[in-house]
């Protein structure tokens, strides 16, 4: 599962690429016993179970989840770097390695930090989940399960993986971008120094809702064709063309919104070039009928050829200089999160934005717990470090 375009930005900016949550038992630190558990035969002699690689306040970080990560950075790396040499390939996986704890512990943090403000987005999951559904074109939500559980995964850690992304991402929206401020100087001054950045050939941005007819009866592409009627009739009465398009559209942009990128004149088809390049910023096209469905466009905007006006670029440069600006700021935040936490670490794995408070995980010899055993975390602490 990939963040959304918004928090991807602010991450990447930051150096920080979120792991997949996985399966993390919700263990205090009074109640895990380190990399060993006590034989299930009573026999009191340890045996390994689960390492433990890092201990985030009342949870943990096992080593299947490390590996799992692992596996995950090697194909994240390949489709960032296709065609590349093997030997590029291993360099960057190096690179973006070494901060693989850190982005698993950066990651519980931020998961945990919305649980104490309370953030519940248990709608937007849903609404998530069906737009994929949609997408994939299931008919219903228990086929979309069948299909997840088909691969492999559990259905509550499938819907698990959105909730925690949409929980980091609001997080960083209330905590970390409310921090970042931006006025129209900034933009003029950044805009005067990249000036040769914003010299284009004509273009339009794109967005587009799409229904497939693909494998469907006469009957039942005329009922598509009345749907994307309609949602056009809503769109020209003022509906938000990105919310609709979440919520409806089929094609493998929805959702970003529909949003499809800026295209030159020679890169679409006649016909259709003909069609948006003769319409100006937030005009839509009427229903366009192709091979596979039909689509609704927008013109998202319309840069003319040549130097394009600071008006026209602004949103382009406040989102660059919000990235530029955002990565020190999440990254100090993350810091006053891990001062304020009980963040341990095995030896062995390093921890690159480890705080001088928070120290190693110890090999100890496994014991029963007393049920109503309860330390404080400075008492933790103490008891870590000795």
């Amino acid at each position: 599962m990939r963040l959304a375009r918004t928090a991807i930005m602010i991450l990447t900016a930051a150096g920080l690429t979120l792991a997949a949550p996985g399966l993390r038992a919700q263990l205090k630190p009074t109640e895990a016993k380190d990399a060993k558990d006590v034989d299930m035969k009573g026999s009191g002699n340890g045996r390994v179970v689960e390492e433990i690689v890092a201990r985030v306040n009342n949870e943990i970080i096992t080593y299947s989840e490390y590996q799992k990560s692992e596996s995950e950075l090697h194909e994240e790396v390949k489709q960032d770097c296709q065609g590349c040499a093997q030997d590029r390939l291993n360099q960057m996986y190096e690179d973006r390695q070494k901060n693989l704890l850190r982005d698993q512990i950066d990651q519980s943090l931020l998961e945990q930090r919305a649980k104490d403000l309370g953030i519940s987005v248990e709608n937007d999951v849903i609404k998530r989940l069906d737009q994929v559904r949609q997408q994939n074109n299931f008919p219903t939500m228990e086929a979309l399960q069948a299909a997840v559980e088909g691969q492999g995964m559990s259905w509550e850690d499938y819907k698990g993986n959105f909730r925690n992304q949409l929980l980091t991402q609001e997080v960083i929206r209330r905590e970390v971008g409310s921090r970042v401020d931006i006025g129209h100087d900034d933009v003029k001054k950044y805009y005067d120094e990249h000036k040769q950045e914003f010299v284009r050939p004509e273009q339009v941005v794109l967005a587009d809702i799409f229904l497939s007819t693909e494998g469907k009866t006469p009957e039942q592409v005329a009922v598509i064709q009345k749907k994307a009627n309609d949602l056009l009739a809503r769109l020209k009465k003022g509906d938000d063309f990105s919310e609709l398009a979440k919520r409806n559209s089929e094609g493998p942009t929805a959702k970003d919104g529909g949003e499809l990128g800026a295209f030159e004149r020679g890169q679409l088809s006649k016909q259709l070039e003909d069609t948006v390049f003769a319409l100006n910023k937030n005009q839509l096209t009427d229903v366009i009928q192709t091979k596979t469905g039909f689509e609704v466009l927008k013109v998202l905007e319309h840069f003319e050829a040549g130097l394009q006006p600071v008006e026209k670029v602004e949103p382009e440069i406040e989102n660059r200089i919000y990235a530029e600006r955002m990565a020190p700021i999440l990254r100090n935040y993350l810091g006053e999160l891990r001062e304020e936490s009980y963040v341990v670490v095995k030896p062995g794995y390093v921890d690159t934005a480890a705080v001088a408070t928070n120290v190693g995980i110890k090999e100890v010899v496994p014991t029963p717990d007393a049920p109503d055993k309860k330390l404080s975390r400075k008492a933790k602490k103490a008891s870590a470090s000795q």
